[in-house]
Parts: structure tokens; C-alpha cells; sequence
């Protein structure tokens, strides 16, 4: 008994130190309990709390922005997951090389749309407007996860492990992309109408050189 309990204790007092090399290099940007290190916008900062250990989204269109620590929150190159669900008729997106705005559809930096039922027929895994897919990859209710890639010029967006875009952005944009291309930035999650209601969670980035 005695030889037994020693070895357990071995086997926790290893585990942290497995998850903590199995996660080399990822840092977590939301703790599951406060707003830490995010910035709602000043339209309808009400949309936006926290559920069971989740981002939940419901209300008025409204911005959350992450104006944290890690990476000075201006990041180029990076991995970012993050484990998404929505509720039927729910529509909401990531953004990425975003910055912080005060109201109105973020101008900088391109979106990653999440929706599987919303009358937009852009679904989740689109590079909103940029590169569009019209198959339903997740379902509503359900969690999945999302990973998205930015190296240099080129996005890939997978969901649950399935490339939905593999993206490389053109040397020449067209005149009217304003903002809406790879610079640099931070990640915004978006409240996008009062019927849409989502929840993400266990969001992580890992920075790529």
C-alpha cells in the first residue's frame, strides 16, 4: 500500500509538468473567470459575459477586444485556438490584426466568420468576403475548435482539424481593402445581433517568429 501511494504521487506530482511541456510556447488569454485583459467597445458593452467558465455573446452588435500582456497584444505571425459553439440562427466572428474601436464593424484587420445556421451564407471557416465557404463544418449547440495560422502572407483556418481556407494574400490588394489585410494586430471577438447568442472558450495563442 505504502509502494503504491508513493507511486501515485509520483504520477501527480509529474502531470503539471507534462501539461506544461505539452504546451510549450501557447499562452492562454482568457482565464474562464474575469475579462482580464479585454476591452469591450462602447456600444453595448452588456452583450458580452462570462457563462460557466465562457465568453458568452448575446445582444446588440459590440466588439471585444484583447488588449492584454501577452505579445503586447500586437501579434504577426501566430497560432490561435479557441473552442467555439452557437446557438441555431447565431452569427458572430474572430477577428484578427484588428485594433481597438470605439463602435462599428472593426475596419483593420480581416474576420473569421462563426455561423452555421444564420441566414448569411458565409460559413464558419470563412475569410469573411476574402475567401468564403458555403459548407457547414460545425453544428450549432455543439463545441469545436477552431485553429487559424498566420505566417507572413498566408492564413490557414481549420475546423476541428479540416482546412476550411488556405489563403495567401497578394502582393497587389485591391484599392478598396482599406484596412482589410495581414499588418499586425490584435484578436476581437464579435457580438453580432441581438438574436445571435455564442460562447468561446480555452482561447490560446502561440507566437510564431
Amino acid at each position: 500500500m505504502k509502494k503504491l501511494s508513493l507511486v501515485l504521487l509520483f504520477l501527480i506530482s509529474m502531470s503539471p509538468a507534462f501539461s506544461q511541456k505539452k504546451e510549450k510556447g501557447w499562452f492562454s488569454l482568457f482565464d474562464g473567470k474575469t475579462f482580464a485583459g479585454w476591452k469591450v467597445n462602447e456600444e453595448n458593452p452588456s452583450t458580452f459575459s462570462i457563462e460557466d467558465g465562457t465568453i458568452k455573446v448575446a445582444g446588440e452588435r459590440t466588439h471585444l477586444f484583447y488588449e492584454g500582456t501577452v505579445g503586447k497584444h500586437d501579434f504577426k505571425n501566430f497560432e490561435l485556438k479557441l473552442k467555439a459553439k452557437t446557438l441555431p440562427g447565431s452569427n458572430s466572428g474572430i477577428f484578427i490584426h484588428t485594433a481597438y474601436q470605439a463602435s462599428g464593424w472593426p475596419e483593420k484587420g480581416y474576420e473569421v466568420q462563426v455561423n452555421q445556421t444564420h441566414g448569411d451564407w458565409r460559413k464558419t471557416g470563412s475569410l469573411y468576403g476574402i475567401n468564403d465557404v458555403k459548407e457547414n463544418l460545425a453544428k450549432d449547440n455543439e463545441w469545436y475548435e477552431y485553429h487559424i495560422i498566420v505566417k507572413d502572407k498566408r492564413i490557414v483556418i481549420k475546423i476541428n482539424d479540416k482546412v476550411a481556407v488556405d489563403y495567401i494574400e497578394p502582393d497587389t490588394l485591391p484599392a478598396d481593402r482599406g484596412l482589410k489585410k495581414l499588418s499586425s494586430g490584435t484578436i476581437a471577438l464579435q457580438g453580432h445581433d441581438p438574436k445571435s447568442v455564442a460562447y468561446f472558450k480555452d482561447i490560446k495563442i502561440k507566437i510564431l517568429e
